[in-house]
């Protein structure tokens, strides 16, 4: 059954909302999840998606125009569904629209007189609509309490709404004053949510104010009693020419435009139809402003300072970029690393080590076995598999009511390719000399970037090392690559004055980092693998027993 899908309610002042940009097409396939449109809202872009699946039948509002939330802004229903009569029912509410739109500006006209007024600078926050089939919300969690000061942007709670638990962040500066709704509580759309204002307002006084006769309702009074516009130097943001002719604006650029105090009668629109948009307001350098500088260059001594200076030129240039469609392994990565970060409580522990013996070995061995070549990553992944045998809880899955413990050591080895990461497996890495391991590891790596890797030869991995030495990256952590506990971040080999028996001398270092799942592997136990670890890589004569 076809869905109709409205222009949702994104901010808690929002009327209306602008289509910045289309992302899908009429016959495109949708997922739950997909991005359908970015829209513009009186307090910033954002993107909508979709809480639907099926074939985009229908669109609503075309790119760039502008509608009231509530108003139809696309159809997704199953391939050649007819959907005739939700347009028609669309059609509908749409001609009865404008007469319920002129008997609220009659009501606003004559509100009552004795209502009392909200102060200045206090703002009354709404439950939002964050869906566009959400009725009311339940506030999942408050980030913030009585008392504290808001800035804008900041989150001010999660709210679980009939689709998903979303952050809502604020629209306003000052200090939270009141808290509506409590943790855990439900209330409908427009519901109030909170109060944010001056430190010291009379909530009460705010919770008790009527219907006001504020700025703007005589503002709406004016223009429907004396049909003329406001003036200019009270309110720069005006929806009419000086000819009375309507302007088409953004809600977007009307704010910018208000903030910046630009008439923007005086723009010149970009968009569909002469419509300003954002980039026009932004880019719009006032005449009278011009005017001032010429004549502060021809006469300097009789203009003021103000006059003189020139205008702020800002660059100007035009926006691009290209969506490039993610390839089957990119959505694998990203996946299994969104899991493993946000289901894994990781921790992070950094040692350094001294390699000045590891490098003087590397030389021996090399020049003994002159057809295979040992890398300081071979002598790594050798020594990880020793002291896994020594510390077997860092050698361990989490299986949430048991935690299984691995008598093998299968070493996964993290390996750049083209399309991102891959890791291929050295099985039974402890039973294996360094010269195994570097034929192993070069043969697992070529065959990783050629993309002839069977799924079997990157499965099983019980600890995982990635090394970045090589790109001269000294120090960094990583995402546990699961159902390891840990992993192994290397980092490169530095030559820098180090303290040996009491004297500075030329030495040379490297970084271990190692990421542990909290859940399987303590702070303890995670350091003195490291400890293991280092006394190896220190003392590579103790590998080759």
């Amino acid at each position: 059954m076809a869905e109709v899908i409205n222009m949702p309610r994104l901010s808690d002042t929002m009327e209306e909302g602008t289509v910045a940009k289309w992302l899908k097409q009429v016959g495109d396939k949708v997922e739950e999840g997909d991005i359908l449109a970015e829209i513009e809202t009186d307090k910033a872009t954002m993107e909508f998606e979709s809480f639907h699946e099926g074939t985009l039948l229908h669109i609503g509002i075309a790119e760039g125009d502008g509608a009231p939330v509530d108003t139809l802004l696309a159809i997704i229903g199953e391939e050649g569904e007819d959907i005739s009569a939700l347009l028609n029912g669309a059609a509908t509410s749409k001609v009865e629209e404008p007469v319920a739109e002129t008997k609220e500006e009659t009501t606003v006209t004559d509100s009552t007189d004795g209502a009392s007024e909200i102060p200045e600078g206090v703002e009354i926050v709404k439950m939002p609509r964050l869906s566009d089939t959400m009725e009311e919300g339940t506030v999942a969690a408050w980030l913030k309490k009585v008392g504290d000061t808001i800035e804008e942007g900041d989150i001010l709670a999660e709210i679980e709404t009939d689709k998903a638990t979303m952050e809502f962040e604020s629209f306003y500066n000052g200090t939270l004053l009141y808290i509506g709704i409590q943790e855990g509580e439900s209330s409908p759309v427009d519901a109030v949510l909170a109060v944010i204002g001056p430190a010291g307002t009379d909530v009460n006084a705010v919770l008790n104010a009527g219907p006001s006769a504020g700025k703007s309702e005589e503002i709406t009074k004016v223009e429907v009693k004396e049909g003329k516009p406001a003036e200019a130097s009270q309110d720069p943001v005006t929806s009419a020419t000086n000819d009375g002719q309507r302007l088409f604006a953004s809600p977007l650029a009307k704010k910018i435009a208000k903030e910046k105090g630009i008439n923007l009668s005086e723009v010149k629109g970009t968009g569909d139809h002469g419509r300003i948009v954002k980039k026009d307001v932004e880019n719009f350098v006032p005449s009278k402003v011009v005017t001032q500088t010429a004549t502060a260059v021809q006469e300097p001594s009789t203009t003021s300072a103000s006059a003189a200076t020139a205008p702020l030129i800002l660059p100007v240039g035009e926006e691009s970029s290209e969506e490039v469609k993610n390839s089957q392994m990119r959505k694998t990565i990203a996946k299994r690393l969104a899991e493993s970060k946000f289901t894994a409580p990781h921790y992070y522990l950094t040692i350094e080590v001294d390699m000045d013996n590891a490098m003087a070995s590397r030389v021996k061995i090399n020049d003994y076995l002159p057809d295979t070549k040992v890398s300081f990553n071979d002598m790594v992944v050798k020594a990880c598999a020793m002291a896994l045998k020594k510390h077997p809880q860092v050698n361990t899955t989490w299986k949430g009511d048991t935690t299984k413990y691995n008598h093998h050591v299968h070493v996964g080895v993290a390996v750049a390719v083209e399309d991102g990461l891959v890791v291929p497996v050295v099985k039974f890495t402890d039973q294996m000399n360094l010269t195994q391991i570097g034929a192993s590891v070069k043969d697992l790596a070529g065959r990783a970037r050629d993309k002839k890797l069977t799924p079997a030869e990157m499965e099983g991995s019980t600890f995982t090392v990635s090394n970045l030495g090589m790109f001269g990256i000294l120090e960094f952590t990583s995402i546990i690559n699961q159902p390891n506990s840990s992993i192994l971040s290397v980092g490169a080999i530095v030559e820098k004055p180090v303290v040996k028996n009491g004297q500075i001398v030329v030495g040379n270092t490297m970084k271990l980092s190692l990421a542990c799942d909290h859940r399987t592997v303590d702070g303890a136990t995670g350091a003195q693998f490291l400890q293991t670890l280092r006394a190896f890589l220190e003392n590579p004569v103790t590998m080759l027993a």
